[in-house]
């Protein structure tokens, strides 16, 4: 088997499997701990040097940035409309949709971090998750007004830039409520009914579903 994923449960890694999953390539999954120290082990900054997932190995090209895996997957297997290639009219929209997702996921991680990752409750700052929360929700505005009037963020239909940005607003679905941005809750809907999204989430998941 050519192509190995090392992916968290719930963590960005999910972008690089549910894309996996709309390919249909064939892969071995190695589910990490979510766990620093385990994470960090000697063996594992071997092959991702900052001991973080997602890390894909295709044949023995080594990627762990989540935006780099998206642009080598489909450039590489894409038979089915998930990319966008050089020349190609949407280009520049699809790659910066992709790493606009990353801006999005940047303030979800740093809530998780601060209630979830910092154990001691002294430690957590009310205004660090203030500031993270708000602009996690600003991000998610600018969803909201692009996908307002279709299902996807480009005109072609639906991409890997749906896959990365879908990641960031289920990620986000745990701190803010998403009904409040009608149309990005919306997308959301479309989004995680489609099956390549539930096969990429875990059998049970360690962060709460929202209410």
């Amino acid at each position: 088997m050519s192509i190995v994923l090392y992916h968290c449960h719930e963590a960005r890694s999910m972008r690089s499997l549910w894309l996996l999953n709309e390919l249909g390539l064939d892969f071995e999954l190695v589910v990490m701990p979510f766990d620093i120290e385990k994470l960090r082990t000697k063996e594992y900054l071997a092959i991702s040097p900052l001991g973080r997932v997602p890390c894909l190995i295709d044949q023995g090209k080594v990627l762990f940035e989540s935006g780099a895996i998206a642009q080598h997957l489909c450039e590489s297997y894409d038979q089915n409309g998930l990319g966008r290639s050089p020349g190609n009219a949407e280009r520049s929209e699809w790659l910066q949709w992709i790493h606009f997702s990353e801006t999005m996921a940047v303030h979800g991680a740093s809530l998780v971090q601060q209630n979830i990752i910092i154990a001691n409750e002294a430690d957590r700052s009310p205004l660090v998750q203030k500031l993270e929360l708000r602009r996690l929700e600003k991000s998610i505005e600018v969803i909201d007004q692009r996908v307002s009037d279709s299902n996807f963020l480009l005109k072609g239909g639906f991409s890997a830039a749906d896959i990365a940005v879908g990641y960031s607003l289920h990620l986000a679905r745990l701190w803010t409520d998403l009904k409040a941005f009608v149309g990005a809750f919306g997308y959301y809907q479309v989004l995680s009914s489609r099956p390549a999204f539930k096969a990429s989430l875990p059998p049970s998941s360690d962060f709460p579903e929202p209410s």
